[in-house]
């Protein structure tokens, strides 16, 4: 097989990660950088990021990933993205942007939606007549707040002077393609996480009824391509500020939600992921197109031609560690061993603080005491859909201490997924072995918890932090023809270790989970009086 090397961009909710890979007979990490970036939450449910910092980013991250391998720019043969999606990034005919970009994090347009969607006769909230045509149409419905449509309704009614600016509706990996080609297009499954995409066999294509239904010019649309596609090569201005040769094959990549899979292994029917970064969800490959609206669990358009991801997402995952690291542990143990900060100086035992509160909390008891964490601190998606709902420590008591606390939030996370997981079954069968990836899964001990909470053995590759660029990666190297059929990316991801569930832990877990499962139910209308 042809060696070459390709250069992917994991394009992150709070960072960038740039990856160098070598591709001859197997996938292989040569060097990667990554860079943060901020995200601004406001006050009204909003959520925006400045995309020149992620375009800032690209170029120091390139630059420290060459500069390390000592690689020549020349011997670089493809680029491509995996990045956040349903964001939304309106730029001009130059592709400069007119306002800050929406993150899918954002929730400010829940008069748009209630306006656009929850009117009439309705059928689970939604109106019956959008819902059944989006269905039948593109095989989904904007049944949250957060998708982007509302966003881009939002921006024109509230920002009706800068909407009119607007050239191009772009979603974040689009709006870097574009900076990088010249080009406006939109890969499928971004297109399809848009809601207006017409899935339908034979199809492929915007939906002029539903862009009518729903009130959104077709001309903001840009043109659709496929993840493997090469959507143009790199400009002579891009090269020169990224550090790179002009008319390097620019590829059209995915979003996270389709490319992890991908860089996990999970190509083939049937194969399962479960992620967890920031935020988290579970999918399983299928060539079914099928939803469950109760559930807010759907099959979404992939990076594979002619099949989907039965998907469904937990908004804070990791989000909710980082939350304990920042505001539990730091403030409260403040993470001292005999009076000297860990992380500081030579004597230094644990190179990272999630490492050193992972490894505090491993001789806790499984069901932290009876202690249930909801981690539902920026509310939740799926298998409810409430911006309103929050995090709640339940049940506990005068023994409960902090280290209790920090693994019941574990737990919660875990919990969530489990509950995702089992909804998911229901209508699409999940595989008995499932891939876990994602910066949480560096853990041996969560993914042992995951194994122990869910019943399911798993599995995890190397780097499992940097599996959205390896599966972009994949993409370019299938893209070239290096990998010959889409199949033969599972063979090329090698497994580095397994989990067997526990079974002296599945009683404990049981009854947890059954009181997790109530806690939304029973806290709803208090959310709502909370959180207004």
């Amino acid at each position: 097989m042809e060696s070459g090397y390709i250069l992917t961009y994991d394009i992150g909710t709070t960072g960038v990660k740039t990856c160098l890979f070598r591709m001859s007979d197997a996938l292989e990490l040569v060097q990667s950088a990554s860079l943060e970036y901020s995200i601004q939450l406001l006050e009204n449910g909003g959520a925006e990021q400045n995309p020149e910092d992620w375009w800032l980013a690209l170029k120091k991250t390139t630059s420290q990933v060459l500069n390390e391998s000592k690689t020549n720019p020349d011997s670089i043969q493809g680029i491509s993205f995996c990045s956040q999606m349903q964001g939304l990034v309106l730029v001009d005919s130059e592709f400069q942007v007119v306002r800050p970009a929406m993150s899918y994090m954002d929730q400010r347009a829940t008069l748009e939606m209630k306006e656009g969607i929850v009117h009439g006769l309705k059928i689970e909230g939604i109106n019956a007549v959008k819902l059944l045509l989006s269905l039948w149409i593109t095989g989904a419905v904007a049944a949250s707040v957060k998708d982007p449509i509302w966003k881009y309704k939002w921006v024109e009614k509230n920002e009706p002077e800068i909407f009119s600016k607007a050239k191009w509706w772009l979603d974040v990996k689009e709006f870097l393609i574009a900076r990088c080609t010249n080009v406006a297009v939109m890969t499928r499954d971004s297109a399809f996480a848009t809601f207006l995409y017409n899935s339908r066999k034979g199809k492929g294509n915007w939906s002029p009824l539903l862009c009518k239904l729903f009130g959104v010019r077709l001309d903001h649309l840009p043109k659709i391509v496929n993840s493997s596609d090469k959507v143009g090569g790199l400009t002579k201005e891009a090269a020169d500020f990224l550090g790179l040769k002009e008319n390097i094959s620019v590829f059209g990549g995915g979003g996270d939600a389709s490319l992890i899979g991908v860089g996990a292994g999970a190509v083939k029917e049937g194969d399962t992921h479960i992620y967890a970064g920031t935020s988290g969800w579970i999918s399983t490959v299928t060539k079914k197109r099928t939803v469950d609206i109760g559930a807010r669990i759907a099959s979404i358009v992939g990076a594979r031609e002619g099949y989907y991801n039965y998907f469904g997402e937990q908004e804070t995952s990791g989000k909710c560690l980082q939350w304990v690291k920042d505001h539990l542990a730091l403030d409260e143990i403040d993470l001292y061993l005999e009076k000297k900060k860990i992380t500081d100086g030579p004597e230094a035992i644990y190179a990272s603080l999630f490492e050193f509160m992972f490894d505090s909390i491993k001789d806790t008891e499984p069901g932290s005491q009876g202690v249930i964490f909801t981690p539902w601190l920026h509310g939740n998606r799926c298998p409810f859909e409430d911006p309103k709902a929050r995090g709640i420590f339940f049940n506990i008591s005068l023994q409960t201490g902090k280290r209790t606390l920090i693994r019941s939030v574990v737990e919660g996370i875990l919990f969530h997924k489990r509950w995702i997981l089992e909804l998911s079954n229901e209508k699409i069968p999940t595989s008995d072995t499932i891939r876990f990836v994602g910066g949480v899964a560096r853990s041996g001990f969560i993914c042992q918890l995951l194994a122990d909470i869910t019943g399911k053995t798993i599995e995890r590759v190397v780097h499992p932090e940097n599996v959205g660029a390896m599966g972009a990666a994949a993409i370019v190297a299938y893209g070239l023809g290096m990998i010959p059929k889409f199949e033969d990316i599972k063979s090329m991801i090698p497994i580095q270790d397994k989990w067997i569930p526990n079974p002296n832990h599945k009683t404990i877990y049981d009854r947890n989970f059954k009181v997790f499962k109530n806690l939304y139910k029973t806290n709803q209308n208090n959310f709502a009086i909370l959180n207004t």
